[in-house]
């Protein structure tokens, strides 16, 4: 009787944990859909917006150069080992290039700024909710969602498309230096093969991919931080949250996005 009492128990925590995944989801989509008119209603707040664009994304250009130069190198080496079986080895160029500008250019520089700044952005959100910064902040008739939030998440719309070029320019070249120069792929080949099949498409979706993460990674952040309570171990839960679910998107929404390319042929 016990193991059958187990077993349903178990399925019974599964179940309201499901439930509750959909309860915080709708709370957190009328949240944002409270949020649309903030967008473009003023004050803008400008400075407060380039602030963040510059905590967000040239505060992350140091870890994207390190994650987009070395993540060139391995993917140079692993398709060669491939390639090399079958003695084609010089026509790794466009695989290397697609495979970084379509998925890993933007999904790990997503993954970064979800780890480096959407994570300080919950935490800090989470510390002023739990010491009544906010309040005061309401108290003031300042609007706290327009002042905290809006610049947030616009920072992050627009800086991590930016990091996705960065990361695939220095994957890309770091690709084709490991390729040609310590690999002995033949240099004319390699770059023939880029000329023959890369279209703009190919970057450009990349690049969408990176407003969508952006927008997305930012929006669950600065919820979470700015819905936080419980003292400090509720603005750590937030930050753990932050960037458990912020990747946890990134992820989802790059096989979404992708099929959707696909249908539409780019």
């Amino acid at each position: 009787m016990s193991y059958i009492e187990s077993f349903f128990a178990y399925i019974g925590r599964a179940f309201l944990w499901f439930a509750g995944s959909f309860k915080g989801l709708g709370a957190f989509a009328i949240f944002e859909l409270n949020l649309l008119p903030l967008y473009i209603k003023k004050p803008y707040r400008i400075k407060e917006t380039f602030k963040q664009m510059q905590i967000v994304g040239i505060g992350s250009i140091g870890v994207i150069f390190l994650t987009g130069t070395f993540t060139g190198m391995v993917e140079a080496v692993q398709l060669y080992q491939g390639f090399h079986e079958f003695g084609a080895e010089n026509l790794m160029g466009y695989p290397i290039f697609i495979s970084i500008f379509r998925e890993l250019g933007p999904v790990f520089a997503g993954l970064m700024l979800t780890s480096r700044a959407i994570s300080a952005m919950a935490a800090e959100l989470g510390t002023m909710r739990v010491t009544e910064q906010i309040d005061a902040l309401d108290t003031l008739a300042v609007n706290s969602k327009k002042y905290l939030i809006i610049p947030r998440v616009i920072a992050t719309t627009v800086s991590l498309p930016i990091l996705v070029i960065i990361f695939d320019f220095l994957g890309a070249l770091s690709a084709y230096l490991i390729s040609v120069h310590a690999l002995g792929v033949n240099k004319t080949e390699f770059i023939n093969t880029i000329n023959m099949y890369l279209d703009l498409s190919d970057i450009f979706t990349g690049v969408i991919k990176g407003f969508v993460f952006g927008f997305l990674v930012g929006s669950i952040g600065t919820y979470i931080g700015y819905t936080a309570s419980g003292g400090a171990r509720g603005v750590g839960e937030a930050t753990t949250n932050a960037v458990v679910l912020g990747s946890i998107t990134v992820f989802v929404m790059d096989y979404f996005l992708s099929s959707f390319f696909l249908v539409l042929g780019w």
